[in-house]
């Protein structure tokens, strides 16, 4: 069984951890007060902090210690909790969701081929879609951790500089702004500073992977980008799911990624299947208006492993911290219902797409709530991720 951690508030409750059981969540902080936490080696007084990075820092072998005692303490339907159960899970109606880590660093990478493959179909029609080095090396650029927010902070379109009418640059609020299907990776173990983590090594450091929608400004970052890449196009706000779900909770959806040629250097190659078989969703509702599907794709149609992400991430001696958040790129599929953005649903605005109330859409409007799904399956065992939302507004 897995349970996904999250920091949540109730009622005049301060902010504390827990993990998400069905329809409601089960306290941390008040199993660590009436003792059942008394027997493990940590401090109960970890699930009382605002973020989860603490608990984080005490490594996997503890990790996987208060998991086992949380699926004793909820098997035969909650009898070791019966006495308290009433205290400890609170239902979901009640609670407040909060940033799950303190993010200290985050890095954007762009690791699904096909995505990347229709965004060069599009900017660049008479060459080769990918890059020289794009099979070579996962593609990344370091990103704003100070505007990443929690499912349901409103996200306000952003304002810079695009091209306008006779292509002279104009200023004023984005008319290209874009969602991302993205998953984020938590790490959960910090690296020093001049040691590369091998790309063996490197799922040692995850703790474990979000929902993550990288909000873009298309215009702004059409404008901006060369030579240097994303900046104000990116940097305004991305979002992530609450509940983290353990790396360890995703061994029974491990696969295979697809083939890579030519065959990554050294430091990059693995034996181990660094994928997983996650379904994906992304829906758009309007103001006042329907929920529509816009995306349904798959985490297993990534390219570059989170393992390769980690280890070409540090190959340089760059350092992870605990809370730093990797974010894998747009995820797209094969066919154009699984693609991960507005601007390859829409081939950048020439097709634009037609919603239940009879409107249309190439980019976002004003009022309009992305929200984004993960579940993944196999036999009677599924991990439900939740969900990350959010809403325009001007």
């Amino acid at each position: 069984m897995s349970y996904p951690y999250g920091i949540f508030s109730y009622d005049i409750a301060s902010p504390r951890a827990g993990v998400l059981v069905g329809d409601h969540i089960l306290d941390l902080e008040l199993i660590g007060l009436l003792g059942f936490f008394n027997d493990l080696s940590l401090d109960p007084t970890v699930f009382t902090k605002p973020t989860l990075n603490e608990f984080m820092e005490l490594g996997r072998p503890v990790w996987r210690e208060v998991h086992q005692h949380i699926a004793d303490l909820l098997a035969d339907d909650h009898a070791a909790l019966k006495d308290v159960a009433g205290q400890v899970l609170i239902h979901r109606s009640r609670a407040t969701l909060h940033m799950p880590v303190r993010v200290g660093d985050y890095t954007d990478f762009y690791a699904s081929e096909e995505h990347a493959t229709n965004v060069g179909r599009m900017f660049r029609p008479d060459g080769e879609p990918l890059l020289p080095n794009w099979k070579h090396l996962p593609v990344a650029y370091h990103g704003r951790a100070s505007s990443i927010v929690v499912s349901g902070t409103p996200i306000r379109r952003p304002k810079g500089q695009f091209l306008g009418p006779e292509n002279k640059p104009s200023f004023g609020p984005s008319k290209a702004l874009d969602f991302e299907l993205e998953m984020g990776i938590v790490i959960g173990k910090a690296s020093k500073l001049g040691e590369p983590v091998s790309v063996d090594e490197a799922e040692d450091y995850v703790f474990g992977f979000v929902l993550f929608n990288d909000w873009s400004a298309r215009d702004i970052q059409r404008w901006e980008y060369q030579p240097l890449g994303p900046f104000l196009g990116k940097n305004f706000g991305s979002s992530i799911s609450p509940w983290i779900v353990p790396l360890d909770a995703l061994e029974p959806f491990r696969v295979a990624g697809p083939k890579q040629e030519p065959t990554p250097l050294p430091y990059l190659q693995t034996t181990k299947p660094g994928h997983f078989n996650i379904d994906l969703e992304v829906t758009l509702q309007p103001t006042n208006g329907p929920e529509q599907v816009l995306s349904r794709s798959n985490a297993r149609h990534l390219y570059w492993s989170a393992a390769q992400m980690i280890a070409h991430h540090t190959v340089n001696g760059c350092n992870l911290n605990v809370g730093d958040i990797m974010a894998t790129g747009t995820i797209s599929g094969p066919t154009p219902d699984s693609y991960g953005s507005l601007l390859e649903l829409t081939w950048n605005g020439k097709q634009p797409l037609t919603l239940p109330d009879g409107s249309t859409r190439t980019f976002l409007q004003d009022g309009d709530t992305i929200t984004m799904r993960a579940t993944a399956k196999s036999g009677q065992t599924t991990v439900d991720f939740g969900e990350v939302s959010g809403t325009i507004q001007a």
